[in-house]
């Protein structure tokens, strides 16, 4: 099944000020997620964005705040999973029915904790759940593998930023497409 940007909503999971410096290969993680919210600004994917504890573990870091701007909603969040989070799921659920987006993009950290746990929780729940593998992280690359190989077991599809701009672009040749290609050269 291809990703559509008419039918797909993206998850920002926990990308915050003191979680982030702690993550394998931070400074590239962060800047897919960035590529992914500038991707589905542009071809207008609703944004959601959560904050796990954010009075112990900081907000979301700044350049990601400014990405998003005021299109993506921010949710603060205790349980580890985004799906146990009636505000959170409420929204996800909200979109899904209003606009016929049932495909949920998830990325951020930490892989093995609240990615893992929210894509479980959303695919159980029958969302079409894709998890982009080089736009999240943890702080072992064990983790990280594991985390992967509990997913692909759950039939969750791992993906990567690449593969998602140009499901979401379909084709060559537009203004979107010449825009966003240049955020992966």
């Amino acid at each position: 099944m291809l990703m559509q940007a008419a039918r797909t909503q993206l998850i920002v999971i926990d990308v915050q000020e003191k979680l982030l410096p702690a993550m394998r290969n931070p400074d590239d993680l962060s800047a897919k997620v960035l590529t992914l919210v500038a991707g589905a600004r542009r071809l207008g994917v609703p944004i959601i964005v959560t904050e796990q504890y954010p009075r112990g573990l900081g907000r979301s870091i700044a350049p990601l705040v400014e990405a998003v701007g005021n299109d993506a909603r921010i949710f603060e969040k205790m349980a580890f999973s985004a799906a146990r989070e009636a505000d959170c799921a409420g929204h996800v659920a909200a979109i899904s029915r209003a606009a016929n987006r049932p495909q949920l993009v998830i990325c951020g950290i930490e892989s093995h904790v609240c990615v893992l746990q929210s894509a479980l929780d959303f695919k159980a729940s029958g969302y079409d759940v894709f998890v982009v593998a080089d736009a999240v992280s943890s702080r072992t690359d064990q983790s990280i593998d594991i985390a992967t190989q509990r997913m692909e077991a759950a039939e969750i599809s791992l993906v990567t930023t690449e593969m998602v701009l140009f499901e979401w672009l379909e084709r060559a040749g537009s203004e979107d497409f010449r825009v966003l290609s240049k955020l992966i050269r």
